[in-house]
């Protein structure tokens, strides 16, 4: 069930405007039109005079005239900070580039707010095209020009697979382009694959909790979209002399409610940037105490590298939030991940999996954490650990 305008009968009176309560109308081209915000509500029905406001039943019908097999295409979002591309677009692509050729379809970027030459590296990292929009409205980010245009996109291009990234960005605005293209969407999702049967895009994601890993298709709706996990995907390769497309969009008729101002930088994620580091030595809960992040900082610092927790050191309050490990923290990728004193739940296995190199050092032969584990050290952290730091140390002199 939906509600939806039948602009053939509005004549642009506006009088439907004041009647929403989450402010759900909003004026088009002169004619009235139902945004994401519509809660069902029905106040609106009886106030238009010519009786243009309609309860439909069926939203496929009113919104996705078009049929599966009309979508074509992977696109990702290139997500940008201050004009230069996020790393995790880079990831997209690498992603996007498998699908695609899995596939035997283009594989296009999706850029608003930054440059040409932001572009062209979109390109030598795998795109065959990248969507650019310069306009200065798109310079800082702001959910509703974003959404309005990734929207319109998508409906002008039909993609089949629509990616973007699980940061604070992806999560803010991607839902509200879902909404308004009227298709699925999986969040959060640690692995990306096609089932070449049905060209189905498969969606694996953590669920209730982290205990089970859930596989989420969308059949009947294009395009699927879905954010992925920074850190998770490989990038893809990088090659100078790979040519492409750059279309440069227009912005005709994108508005926004509200501007941004500025943006302060939180102190913590300058201080600390696991998703960054190439080297990370975590703790867990057997550690016993906070002093044992003490010893851990002393070993990271010998290799240039960053503290980690699990949930459970942090819970403890042994070490502060910024750095945890896992699915509800930092999905990180270092080439080298140290885990002392953890044990090795899926939780905490989500977010570092995918680390190049992963030493696992813990008392319990048969904890889970081995099973990733690329090396196993089974016994007391607190006296492997030392002879660790006493052999690099005289290895540097």
């Amino acid at each position: 069930m939906s509600i939806a305008v039948n602009i053939d009968k509005c004549t642009g009176c506006q009088e439907c405007l004041s009647s929403c309560p989450y402010d759900a109308i909003e004026m088009r081209e002169g004619k009235a039109f139902i945004n994401e915000y519509c809660q069902i509500c029905m106040t609106c029905l009886s106030t238009c005079p010519e009786g243009a406001i309609e309860e439909i039943k069926d939203i496929t019908a009113v919104h996705q005239p078009s049929t599966v097999t009309d979508f074509k295409g992977i696109w990702i979002f290139a997500e940008q900070r201050e004009g230069k591309i996020a790393s995790v677009s880079y990831e997209l692509l690498g992603a996007g580039r498998k699908l695609s050729d899995e596939l035997n379809v283009d594989l296009s970027a999706v850029l608003f707010g930054s440059s040409e030459g932001e572009a062209q590296k979109l390109i030598r990292w795998g795109a065959d095209k990248v969507y650019l929009c310069d306009d200065p409205i798109f310079e800082k980010f702001n959910d509703e020009p974003y959404a309005q245009l990734l929207s319109s996109l998508i409906s002008s291009y039909k993609p089949e697979i629509v990616l973007a990234g699980a940061t604070t960005i992806g999560r803010s605005f991607f839902p509200r382009v879902a909404a308004k293209v009227v298709a699925g969407l999986t969040a959060d999702c640690t692995s990306l694959s096609i089932d070449k049967e049905t060209r189905n895009l498969l969606q694996v994601r953590p669920a209730f909790g982290g205990n089970i890993m859930a596989t989420i298709l969308c059949p009947n709706h294009r395009p699927q979209m879905a954010t992925v996990r920074p850190r998770v995907m490989k990038k893809g390769e990088y090659r100078e002399d790979r040519k492409g497309d750059i279309i440069h969009v227009k912005t005709d008729n994108i508005s926004s409610r509200t501007k941004v101002i500025d943006t302060i930088k939180e102190v913590s994620d300058i201080a600390v940037n696991l998703q960054e580091v190439e080297v990370i030595v975590s703790g867990g809960r057997g550690l016993g105490n906070a002093k044992g992040f003490e010893l851990l900082k002393e070993l990271a610092e010998l290799m240039d590298g960053a503290i980690g927790a699990s949930r459970a050191a942090v819970d403890e309050g042994w070490i502060s939030y910024s750095r945890q490990v896992g699915q509800t923290g930092k999905t990180v990728c270092p080439k080298l991940y140290i885990a002392c004193g953890i044990s090795g739940a899926v939780q905490h296995l989500v977010g570092m999996q995918s680390s190049d190199i992963i030493i696992a050092i813990n008392k319990n032969p048969d904890a889970p954490i081995f099973n990733i584990a690329t090396f196993g050290i089974v016994g007391d952290l607190y006296e492997i650990i030392p002879l660790l730091i006493k052999r690099i140390k005289e290895t540097k002199q």
